[in-house]
């Protein structure tokens, strides 16, 4: 039974590999979907169960320094990110409307490969976010949208990087992510540094991320009223216009929750004093790094000394 197993998994792994874009095999974690999928249970695994048990009878961990730097690299990377989008087309010979895949090897489409690789990978280093609220005791910060969101990106974009290296109408809402990321890291560098009094514009964040979500959908939709639009790939048009919508929808009721019923994540203890917020990160719902690490007795219903059994 286990033989069988093993080797209709190989199989499968080797059926992959001869479908996946041939510009695309040799990049890390493009070989079979089986990889990726093992290091995102790994990473829900952590992040509900291992991770928090970990902690259970532990301090939070002082992370401050790590997360600076964590925070201003992704800045750098999202940056540039950004920048390889526009020189791979969006800012040179893309028309904005029906732009299609390039399945070429000239430079420029070559060029779009690996910035959708970058991105793709980008997603798993973002899995970082969570790795710092479990070790930090932030509990409360790893919602249902934020576990859901840091998983289901790039599990879905090895898909769709397998078919066609996400050229065309289909790049465009990563490049906007990887905008809204900038933003949202040096937030969150500078409220790691410890800038936090002149971050003014934290509770827009989330409105950052509503605006992305519209600007997606709507340049998306245009293929449904062009005359003609021979897009390779129609079904990412389907997905990436059902992706803003939901995304939209479940942000929506974050900025409602957070800022119109004033329904914050609740803080236990009496003796913290200040507290960052919340804010949603790009990928889900985040709050915002916060500068108490360790510094109360109490946070999330995790007590510093012994954890009284519920």
């Amino acid at each position: 039974m286990i033989q069988e197993m093993i080797s209709k998994i190989l199989q499968f792994h080797d059926t992959m590999r001869k479908r996946t874009d041939h510009r695309m095999r040799d990049y890390l974690l493009m070989q079979s979907p089986i990889e990726m999928t093992l290091i995102l249970l790994g990473y829900i695994f952590f992040a509900l169960y291992a991770g928090p048990r970990y902690m259970a009878n532990r301090k939070p961990f002082n992370l401050k320094t790590a997360m600076i730097v964590y925070n201003f690299t992704m800045v750098s990377f999202n940056a540039y990110i950004v920048y390889e989008f526009l020189m791979s087309g969006w800012g040179t010979t893309y028309t904005w409307r029906c732009d299609l895949c390039d399945f070429s090897s000239n430079p420029q489409a070559l060029r779009m490969v690996r910035v959708a690789w970058m991105f793709y990978f980008s997603k798993f280093t973002e899995l970082m976010d969570t790795v710092f609220f479990v070790l930090r005791k932030k509990h409360s910060q790893v919602t249902f949208l934020h576990i859901f969101h840091h998983s289901f990106m790039p599990w879905t974009w090895w898909w769709g990087i397998t078919i066609a290296p996400v050229g065309g109408m289909g790049s465009f809402h990563a490049m906007v992510n990887c905008v809204v990321h900038v933003i949202m890291y040096t937030y969150y560098g500078l409220s790691a540094a410890g800038f936090q009094k002149y971050l003014w514009w934290k509770k827009y964040m989330t409105a950052i991320q509503l605006t992305q979500f519209v600007l997606v959908s709507v340049h998306i939709s245009q293929y449904y009223f062009m005359e003609k639009c021979e897009y390779e790939v129609p079904v990412f048009v389907h997905l990436i216009w059902i992706y803003g919508s939901f995304f939209f929808i479940l942000f929506s009721n974050f900025w409602f929750q957070a800022y119109i019923k004033g329904n914050r994540l609740p803080v236990p203890s009496q003796e913290v004093q200040k507290m960052n917020g919340i804010t949603s990160d790009g990928d889900a719902a985040s709050s915002s790094k916060q500068q108490e690490n360790g510094s109360t007795n109490q946070l999330n219903g995790f007590c510093q000394g012994k954890v009284k059994e519920v």
